[in-house]
């Protein structure tokens, strides 16, 4: 049978949103964005893994604990970027029986269940190593590059290229892999792991290497209006208020 296992970097402290608490605790329509998303996980894995910081921890905690939600916490001690928080899925206890691991940003406030369910599915039933979500924006912060026929070559980010964002393919932060063959790529730190703006260790360059190591790699263009809330700013939460 094969196992999938959920992974919510979650580590994110809220300060640029003016909060003195994570922002994944942010309540938005009366429930806390991990809430939210423990809501669409939960039939796909009952005890998801959750990255913390040390800060964050107790109240994430807590907030679980009172939703009467079951998860692994696993405390990333300093924001050294999130190539290193997802190597923390190492030390979970559900670690060596993941066949795939979903891996979703902890403010993807939006994030609607035909999405997920969609990218999973088709992960599994086109034998991917490697999915991921996507929308063609007006803006896109990060960028996904293609070949002519449409096979996805990398993920880059516009700051890395130093360029303002404009029309584009984006990810939106949702992702599903298989964890061995990626895991193994970021212990590498292959070239574009330290990011030139933030020195810090990041993900999605990752996504390259896969594609030249041979990986089969999709990138499915089915986000809607919803998926693509995540919170940086109060305002960015506006749609669902």
């Amino acid at each position: 049978m094969t196992e999938i296992r959920a992974l919510i970097a979650a580590a994110g402290a809220g300060k640029r949103a003016g909060l003195a608490y994570p922002k994944t605790l942010h309540p938005v329509r009366g429930r806390p964005i991990l809430l939210r998303l423990f809501d669409r996980l939960i039939t796909l894995d009952s005890r998801p893994t959750v990255i913390v910081s040390p800060e964050g921890r107790g109240p994430i905690q807590a907030s679980l604990a009172d939703a009467g939600f079951e998860a692994d916490l696993l405390t990333q001690e300093s924001p050294t970027g999130m190539g290193d928080a997802v190597l923390q899925f190492e030390q979970a206890a559900t670690r060596a029986t993941a066949d795939h691991l979903i891996l979703v940003w902890g403010d993807l406030a939006g994030l609607q269940q035909e999405t997920l369910d969609a990218m999973v599915d088709t992960h599994l039933r086109h034998g991917n190593d490697f999915t991921f979500v996507t929308a063609v924006v007006d803006q896109a912060y990060t960028i996904v590059e293609r070949t002519q026929s449409g096979a996805v070559k990398s993920v880059v980010e516009t700051r890395e290229l130093q360029t303002q964002p404009g029309p584009g393919e984006r990810d939106i932060g949702l992702f599903i892999f298989r964890p061995d063959p990626v895991l193994a790529l970021l212990k590498e730190r292959l070239a574009g792991a330290v990011g030139r703006s933030t020195g810090e260790h990041g993900f999605l360059y990752v996504i390259q290497h896969a594609t030249e190591r041979g990986l089969k790699v999709e990138a499915l263009p089915i986000a809607g209006t919803m998926d693509l809330i995540s919170m940086n700013r109060m305002s960015d939460l506006d749609p669902l208020v």
